[in-house]
């Protein structure tokens, strides 16, 4: 199955337009990705406070609310500071299993006045659900919630 993005990158910057404060824009971002992807069983956001991963907004069952750098797949992500694509979650070594459904998963940094600002997090609960595809488009995703982060920093 290929994932239609094309409604995501269209709507996105019009959600976006005109908010300043970071919730909405990560809230309204979880919500729309969460209507239109398929097969995934939770989207959202992490946010980087003091060497730590703090929840943020999201959509899906509860979840973790602080996953340590170098932790997990977000803690990798973030450390790294590289996009994960993780095929089977039950074979990444040191995984945290916050939903017992989720079977693969994407992180996508986000950066927020050259910095790390924390990452978007979708999680499937069928394996091999995210592609190179996926994350190609995430990364488009990523790139109108940090020119909308900028926009809410800089008004």
């Amino acid at each position: 199955m290929k994932q239609d993005y094309s409604s995501i990158l269209k709507e996105l910057p019009y959600l976006l337009e005109n908010l300043f404060y970071d919730i909405s824009i990560l809230s309204n971002a979880s919500a729309l990705l969460n209507m239109h992807l398929q097969q995934i069983n939770w989207v959202g956001f992490y946010i980087l406070k003091e060497n730590q991963l703090l929840l943020g907004p999201f959509q899906g069952k509860v979840a973790c609310s602080v996953i340590p750098l170098n932790k997990g797949v977000c803690g990798t992500c973030a450390s790294q500071d590289k996009p994960i694509i993780v095929e089977n979650v039950h074979t990444f070594k040191g995984h945290i299993a916050c939903d017992s459904a989720s079977q693969s998963e994407i992180c996508i940094p986000i950066h927020s006045q050259g910095k790390l600002y924390g990452l978007l997090d979708i999680d499937s609960p069928y394996i091999n659900r995210f592609t190179e595809w996926d994350k190609q488009n995430l990364i488009q995703v990523v790139t109108i919630i940090e020119k909308a982060l900028f926009l809410a920093k800089n008004n």
